[in-house]
């Protein structure tokens, strides 16, 4: 049986990826984290995983699930941004549901109403902005099905900075207009769902009402940043992690 405290002491000298990638070490990092919950400005009562820095106060990063729900791997990864220095929170717009496999996954969104998740989401970013432990600054991350909340919170929510993930990006440039921060974006090439002409639409819109933004291309498939999927390509999911943590520390901590 692995000792967890053994685990522990040592997933600090590991890569994200590698974490992620062994499921005893994903648990193990993702059962560092506590649960939080709060009553969302629309009354509904949402829970999330946070993850505390060594020191106080620092930044808040807010991280969204893939379409597989909030699982260790995101839970880890919230681990892992509490050593870079924050405060980070993964946040669950699927009320604790998890899924194993696409058709439990594709359920699990279709039963996502918009409405209900724009009130989840902004409420956890106002929570975050005021958290007694944080700096006033607050980061969005999300991937896949994530991505795009990532994104849709943070019109609903300005923040001072987004990541998006493979994320639908094409939103109306009267949406895009309300985004405070910067937002960052990582695709890939071969993706056959967020394409190269819905990441087009959405750098015309950011052009259009002047918000900042940065896109980067991998040659690779859709989600490719998830170790345990049949996509991962560990290079470009090494950089695009050296530029998401730059990022951040530049918008968040700058």
């Amino acid at each position: 049986m692995l000792d967890r405290r053994a685990v522990l002491l040592g997933l600090a000298g590991l890569p994200l990826a590698g974490v992620l990638a062994d499921p005893k070490l994903a648990q193990a990092a993702a059962e560092s984290t506590i649960l939080v919950r709060i009553r969302t400005v629309g009354g509904k009562e949402v829970a999330g995983a946070l993850a505390k820095p060594a020191e106080t106060p620092a930044p808040v990063i807010v991280l969204v699930h893939e379409w597989w729900g909030l699982n260790d791997q995101i839970k880890a990864t919230a681990a892992e941004f509490a050593r870079q220095g924050y405060l980070a929170l993964a946040v669950d717009l699927f009320d604790g549901r998890l899924a194993t496999t696409p058709d439990e996954a594709r359920a699990l969104v279709q039963k996502v109403v918009p409405a209900e998740a724009v009130d989840t989401m902004s409420s956890w970013i106002s929570w975050a902005r005021n958290h007694q432990g944080g700096t006033r600054r607050v980061g969005v991350v999300g991937w896949c099905f994530g991505g795009g909340w990532a994104l849709s919170g943070s019109v609903a929510a300005p923040v001072d900075a987004t990541v998006v993930y493979y994320g639908k990006c094409d939103l109306p440039p009267d949406q895009l207009a309300r985004l405070k921060g910067p937002v960052l974006g990582h695709f890939g090439t071969r993706d056959q769902h967020i394409d190269k002409p819905m990441v087009e639409r959405f750098e015309a819109a950011m052009k259009q009402v002047g918000k900042p933004y940065t896109v980067y291309w991998y040659d690779a498939g859709h989600a490719f940043a998830n170790p345990t999927g049949n996509n991962y390509n560990k290079p470009d999911t090494r950089l695009a992690w050296q530029r998401t943590s730059e990022f951040f520390a530049r918008h968040l901590k700058g």
